[in-house]
Formats: structure tokens, C-alpha cells, sequence
């Protein structure tokens, strides 16, 4: 598995959106990004972690961040959690998991004595030129606006 560092380089990317487009890194630069990995559309920490980033969007975007979400779920989830909670920022769809094991989001979880694969909350915050600034393995799904801004020493 990928084990990416603060200070790296941000691996590239492209992947779908709701909407059917294609986004890539590149599409960001100049700008700051969160971009965080989250396991589906719907369930409790998902939806508590996107709303969380969405009902506090404009204070992220005084900050010069934008918002790109990550997740498994195909296309037509994503149109329908967009829709449902009126989320203001694209939602990728990596389908095929290649983001995901990009940023080394995909790996080995346990529940309940149960091991298997799957995905890894992360956040990265990568800075306007495409460097990784600020990771976060330890999400705080209903705070993780605060929990960010915190972290950058940034006011909220």
C-alpha cells in the first residue's frame, strides 16, 4: 500500500464526477484543495463528514479552498447525495478504486473481528502547487471543518 507523506508531491489524478466530467489535479492548481476519501454515499459518518464540509463551504472557500469528495459509489449515487443534501462541490466517482490506492485510501480495515478491504477516511490538504500540505487519518466526521482549519492554523 502507498504511504504518502506531508511534503510530498500530490500523486495526479482523474476521475469522473457527478455530472459525467472529468477532473484532474491540474484542474486545481493554483488553488487549495481538501480532498477527502470516505467510504459511501448515505451512511451516518459520510453523510455527518460532507454536510459538516458543505454547511461550512463558504468559510472554506474565504480560506481559497476548494471541496472534491471521494468515494467508490458510482455516478448516479453521487447525483442523489448531491441532490439530497444540496452539496455544493463535486463528488468523484473511482469506481475502480485507482484514486483511492493513488493516495493509498484503500486498504485493510477490521470491523467486529472481521478483516477485509476497503476505504480508509483520509483527508489530504494539498496546497495551489500540487503538494500534499496535511493529511488526516483521524477524521472528525462531524467537526472536520473546525478539525482542518485547526490544524492550518487557520481561524474559523
Amino acid at each position: 500500500m502507498i504511504e504518502l507523506k506531508e511534503g510530498d508531491k500530490a500523486p495526479s489524478f482523474s476521475g469522473v464526477n457527478q455530472d459525467g466530467k472529468t477532473l484532474k489535479l491540474s484542474d486545481f492548481k493554483g488553488k487549495r484543495l481538501i480532498l477527502y476519501f470516505y467510504p459511501k454515499d448515505n451512511t451516518p459518518g459520510c453523510t455527518a463528514e460532507s454536510c459538516n464540509l458543505n454547511e461550512n463551504y463558504d468559510e472554506l472557500t474565504k480560506h481559497g479552498f476548494e471541496v472534491l469528495g471521494v468515494s467508490p459509489d458510482e455516478v448516479g449515487k453521487h447525483q442523489k447525495f448531491i441532490a439530497k443534501y444540496n452539496l455544493f462541490f463535486n463528488l468523484i466517482a473511482d469506481t475502480e478504486r485507482e484514486m483511492l490506492q493513488a493516495y493509498g485510501a484503500w486498504g485493510e480495515k477490521k470491523l467486529y473481528g472481521k478483516v477485509y478491504d476497503g476505504v480508509l477516511r483520509t483527508t489530504f490538504i494539498i496546497s495551489p502547487d500540487g503538494v500534499i500540505e496535511k493529511i488526516f487519518k483521524k477524521v472528525k466526521t462531524k467537526d472536520h471543518t473546525n478539525q482542518i482549519l485547526t490544524e492550518l492554523g487557520l481561524e474559523f
